[in-house]
């Protein structure tokens, strides 16, 4: 009768080493397969926004060529060899930059750059204020990563996000949207890897 017990109490070890094995490898292939699905999610992700035509020549130009756009603001095609930097440009910066800057945007749309267009003429300056406000919040939420805001008096609404092949408009900011816009769009450009 010991040794049945016994044969037993091995069977039974047995039969739980097997569910702890095959619970730590089920639990190991879910994180797999949890990893790779957010990476497929990430990859295939439907850009947001109005697509817009990209010029089949978006080659660079000399600093100061006129450079022409199939959209206001522009969503990509030729530009200068120089991108502008990211950040939060406000019209006290304009004088200090140099002319023509949506060659020098453009290029940094081609490095996979979102760019804030934001029109204050059309607001009360309280609400200028509260725009700016917003989009510097939703910047500093991703890090100021490949961002840019930019004054642009010629659009007929407050704000239009672009990225390369993408325009978003917003008659209201609209913080979900924005931050979407950013997620689905970032880095899908023909340079995505340069800073």
């Amino acid at each position: 009768m010991t040794k049945l017990s016994k044969r037993e109490q091995l069977r039974t070890r047995q039969r739980r080493q097997k569910w702890k094995t095959l619970s730590v490898l089920g639990g190991i292939t879910f994180l797999i397969l949890g990893a790779l699905g957010i990476l497929f999610f990430q990859v295939a992700r439907p850009q947001v926004g109005e697509a817009i035509p990209v010029p089949a020549d978006i080659s660079h130009v000399e600093v100061g060529e006129p450079l022409t756009y199939p959209s206001n603001p522009p969503a990509g095609g030729r530009h200068y060899a120089q991108s502008l930097p990211a950040g939060f440009y406000d019209e006290d910066n304009l004088p200090n930059l140099p002319g023509d800057l949506e060659g020098y945007i453009v290029h940094s749309l081609e490095h996979g750059y979102i760019i804030f267009w934001y029109n204050c003429s059309l607001l009360n300056e309280t609400a200028c204020t509260e725009l700016k406000t917003e989009i510097q919040s939703v910047m500093d939420s991703r890090n100021n990563f490949k961002l840019i805001a930019f004054p642009w008096n010629s659009i007929d609404v407050p704000l239009v996000m672009t990225s390369w092949g993408r325009l978003q408009q917003f008659e209201q900011f609209n913080s979900a949207l924005a931050l979407n816009f950013i997620d689905a769009n970032r880095n899908k450009s023909p340079e995505p890897n340069a800073p």
